[in-house]
């Protein structure tokens, strides 16, 4: 593979401006605008953030970016829908960045649906049972009918009880399909991102890094944590493989998580976040608050009149109480989903933005401890 033969984004680019500890901050440059890092990146799998309207993604939650899913989005609606609008950003009315995951995790997690090839992945369609075949070179083609700003190259993401041997085996498949994603982009305002394996290891964190960062992605993801291992060793893994990346591209964490998952991971260098998590436990009536999370459905809650959060600006904040919330939820209404989501994307974007602030200010070490002050937990000895 000829590095001079090969497409490169011409609209992409990473600026680390600000530094405490192994904190950092920085600013992503892409095709639909500038990304302020630390940032959390609300998951938006089939073109849409669950029960979110855009302009409130980006008036009242102040989304900077968003993450759509190759795999969901070839098999529904397909591609030549997305065609038919010009691309995801036309088809949704997102004019900021979006993140496409290639699909890997999806494609892997169905283990039953799948068979592995050198050349990629067999796997029957989850809702309707029909045979399809991706390889890299297609993954990379339906990123592009997308029009990501960022493009995620395909892997295998093992499973977190994996044996070395399997591991060192998937690793390298997983190289030699990210190489391939490189020789196959054709469009120069699509950004790619490579995609770092070798679970909590940190032998094989270094020889991933080894094979693949010196290739010419424009980021590094840290992938396959999240997948049933510990926090601790999440957070040790991430401690030790971030020093090994590039310092002069973006470092994403995928699949990640919660707010101690953020605040600690910020703390150990990494720039960039997704999650079902907020939306999700929204649906189920979990909210995310500065001092703690809320059920909303238990019954202490039917008579209180405060809101969710009192440190939170939110629109849902502003306006409705916990009882009026608990009342929504218990009587099944959409308001209730659409509400708690807004609050919980809010808490994890305001959360992330305090980061920020804080590296800037060079008080970080603060900023953490009164994180979990708040939250009534012990900060994590780590």
């Amino acid at each position: 593979m000829k590095t001079s033969d090969l497409v490169k984004c011409e609209t992409f680019g990473f600026e680390e401006t600000a530094r405490d500890g192994t904190a950092r901050a920085g600013v992503v440059t892409t095709t639909h605008g500038r990304i302020e890092t630390p940032i959390f990146m609300p998951v938006g799998t089939l073109g849409t953030v669950k029960a979110m309207r855009p302009d409130q993604l980006r008036d009242e939650v102040e989304a900077q970016i968003i993450l759509g899913n190759t795999y969901h989005l070839y098999l529904r609606p397909g591609l030549e829908v997305v065609e038919l609008h010009g691309g995801l950003h036309e088809m949704m009315n997102w004019d900021r960045p979006i993140l496409t995951d290639s699909g890997g995790y999806q494609v892997f997690s169905l283990e039953q649906l799948r068979t592995i090839e050198e050349d990629g992945v067999e796997f029957r369609d989850h809702l309707s049972g029909e045979r399809h075949f991706f390889t890299p070179e297609k993954v990379i083609q339906i990123q592009e009918v997308l029009g990501s700003d960022i493009m995620m190259a395909f892997d295998e993401c093992p499973p977190a009880d994996a044996s070395e041997a399997y591991m060192r085996e998937s690793m390298a498949r997983t190289t030699r399909w990210e190489k391939r994603c490189l020789e196959a982009r054709t469009r120069s305002d699509c950004a790619l991102f490579g995609i770092l394996q070798g679970g909590t290891s940190e032998i094989l964190r270094r020889e991933h890094v080894e094979e693949l960062c010196d290739l010419p992605f424009d980021g590094f993801a840290i992938g396959g944590l999240s997948v049933g291992e510990p926090s601790p060793a999440m957070y040790e893994t991430v401690a030790f493989t971030t020093p090994m990346m590039p310092a002069d591209k973006p470092r994403y964490l995928m699949g990640v998580g919660k707010p101690e998952d953020l605040v600690e991971c910020i703390a150990g260098g990494v720039d960039m976040f997704d999650c079902v998590i907020p939306t999700r436990n929204a649906r189920n009536g979990h909210c995310f608050t500065s001092r703690g999370t809320i059920k909303i459905r238990n019954a202490p809650y039917a008579l209180d009149t405060d809101p969710l959060d009192p440190d939170c600006d939110c629109y849902t904040c502003n306006n409705f109480t916990r009882a009026y919330l608990r009342h929504l939820y218990k009587s099944r209404e959409i308001l209730a989903s659409h509400l708690c989501s807004l609050h919980n994307l809010r808490y994890f974007l305001n959360l992330v933005r305090q980061a920020r602030r804080a590296i800037v200010d060079g008080n970080f070490a603060e900023f953490r401890r009164q994180f979990y002050e708040q939250r009534h937990q012990d900060v994590p000895l780590h």
